[in-house]
């Protein structure tokens, strides 16, 4: 049976879904994996982009509410940003709780390249990340 993670952030739309799409590429064969905002907007193209260079594709990914996986259970609940961690419902059950905070690439400043290292640099932070800490679990 495949172990439940939920990955939150605020707007659903760039750190979350892109540690979404890398946990289900690293290791889809041992997790069921969500992702959920407190406040969803809409996916960033940029988030796309990047993740489309990684051969990870993202274009049918919607940001969806925490509130719609209030209720389930997770093993996992992964909160990638601060204000997500400081606003998440309460999830009754076993589930391990981490917080990994990355830096906001939708904040980013400068040309479109430069964006889009900064979404790069926080895509390869996450990938870290999330690899370091699952490749035993």
């Amino acid at each position: 049976m495949k172990k439940r993670v939920l990955i939150l952030c605020t707007g659903n739309s760039c750190r979350s879904q892109m540690a979404e799409g890398l946990l289900r590429n690293f290791y889809g064969d041992r997790f069921e994996v969500f992702s959920a905002g407190t406040h969803p907007t809409s996916i960033n193209p940029n988030a796309v982009n990047v993740m489309q260079e990684i051969g990870i594709d993202l274009s049918d990914h919607k940001s969806q509410s925490v509130q719609e996986f209030v209720g389930q259970s997770f093993d996992f609940i992964i909160t990638v940003c601060d204000n997500a961690k400081e606003t998440c419902p309460v999830f009754l059950g076993e589930a391990q709780k981490l917080h990994w905070s990355f830096y906001d690439p939708a904040e980013a400043k400068g040309t479109e390249e430069e964006k889009l290292n900064v979404f790069r640099q926080v895509r390869d932070e996450i990938a870290e990340k999330f690899k370091s800490y699952f490749s035993d679990k």
